[in-house]
């Protein structure tokens, strides 16, 4: 990779680093009484309060209440939230282990459409390993719902760039959504789009 001239990598969170279970997800959600879950909770681009959600146009008091008019039910905010949260899993400690190493010879961003509930979980459980921070693997975490703005929309790449100074022929982008690559690449960023569960540590 570095014969390519690759000096920067931007990476996508869900499906790349941390391994995710929709169905979970959709299950826990029908169970609650949301019956149109499935269509809203696309497993790239959220739809709808989703997606509002992830772009951080509403707050996660408010994505609670939409969940609870849906459901005509009184939850606990426990019980939406373990709902939401059982989309994720976990991140497979090699790959905790190859951000730390790919950030000797690389500058690695974060670059994910996410939303408030699920980084908070991320960063008390995903990301605590050994006596490592979120923070500790990356120059720089951009997440949608703090930016106010989603991929694959090319608002917010040019956001990166410009707030990193990064050159895009300089930069490789690893993201599991064709959409979010070819938005990337239109800007003149190399991509790579693994595979769900891939280990894609065999590009360095």
């Amino acid at each position: 990779m570095k014969r390519t001239g690759i000096k920067n990598l931007i990476i996508d969170f869900g499906g790349v680093l941390i391994d995710l279970d929709r169905q979970r997800c959709l299950d826990n959600f029908s169970k609650l009484g949301i019956s149109d879950v499935e269509s809203l909770l696309d497993i790239y681009h959220q739809q709808d309060f989703f997606q509002k959600y992830e772009k951080g146009l509403i707050t996660t008091a408010e994505f609670r209440d939409v969940i609870r008019t849906k459901t005509e039910k009184p939850l606990t905010d426990a019980q939406i939230d373990d709902a939401w949260n059982s989309f994720l899993v976990n991140i497979p400690s090699y790959k905790l282990d190859l951000l730390l190493n790919l950030r000797k010879d690389y500058v690695v961003y974060l670059l994910s459409n996410t939303n408030e509930l699920h980084w908070e979980w991320s960063c008390e459980h995903a990301f605590s390993y050994k006596a490592f921070r979120v923070e500790d693997y990356f120059e720089h975490i951009f997440l949608s719902y703090k930016m106010k703005m989603a991929k694959p929309d090319a608002g917010i790449f040019r956001k990166v760039l410009d707030e990193t100074g990064i050159i895009p022929q300089e930069t490789l982008f690893i993201d599991d959504s064709d959409a979010n690559c070819r938005t990337a690449e239109a800007l003149g960023i190399s991509t790579y789009t693994p595979k769900a569960h891939e280990d894609w540590s065999h590009l360095f």
